[in-house]
């Protein structure tokens, strides 16, 4: 059986993971829009949630010291569990079905890969 269109591919490449989701998070977002004006609503708070984990990983990765990576890091887990928390609200209101629980897992892959991270003080 092949990957369904909501299963990500998940790179070595952390980097090239968040474009992945952002890139995911935005095929999301343009189902939403056909889904009617509360699933629009929503959906443009899950658009700037979702694509600015990466952005912000991206700045993280070039952190300007170990301090700042961190603190860059730590705005990362929080786009990344505001995501979550919308998808989730999305799921629970049947506006995404079963079908786009992979987008779900996923987040939350990155928030365990983020939260370790933070942790080890490594990248």
């Amino acid at each position: 059986m092949g990957r369904s269109e909501w299963e990500p591919s998940k790179p070595f490449d952390l980097r090239e993971r968040f474009l992945e989701f952002a890139c995911l998070v935005v095929k999301l977002v343009q189902f939403l829009h056909t889904r009617g004006p509360v699933a629009i609503a929503l959906s443009y708070q899950l658009l700037k949630s979702g694509t600015s984990a990466g952005a912000n990983y991206e700045e993280a990765d070039d952190g300007s010291s170990d301090r700042d990576t961190l603190a860059k890091r730590k705005i990362v887990l929080r786009e990344l569990k505001e995501t979550r928390f919308r998808l989730q609200v999305l799921r629970r209101s049947n506006f995404i079905w079963s079908e786009h629980d992979p987008v779900i897992v996923e987040t939350t892959e990155l928030i365990r890969i983020v939260a370790t991270l933070i942790r080890k003080g490594g990248g």
